[in-house]
């Protein structure tokens, strides 16, 4: 996971956002704060299943719903 400090700072910013309001900067910074907590959180996820035995079903390459990530496959 991401460290405390990185949490912090996107709770931070949030509250700025609902209050103040942020600046181009601040909005880059809080997206690619969301998007790193968002990786932690599924690799974290993602080894406990593994952990437990279970993995993503596979498809075949002609499978064409449409319903998943290209990284489960």
């Amino acid at each position: 996971m991401l460290g405390q400090e990185s949490l912090d700072r996107i709770n931070e910013l949030a509250r700025k956002q609902r209050t103040v309001g942020l600046s181009i900067a601040e909005q880059a910074e809080q997206h690619a704060l969301r998007q790193a907590y968002l990786e932690a959180f599924r690799v974290s996820l993602r080894a406990q299943l593994a952990a437990q035995g279970l993995r993503p079903k596979s498809h075949s390459a002609t499978c064409s719903c449409c319903q998943h990530s290209k990284k489960l496959h």
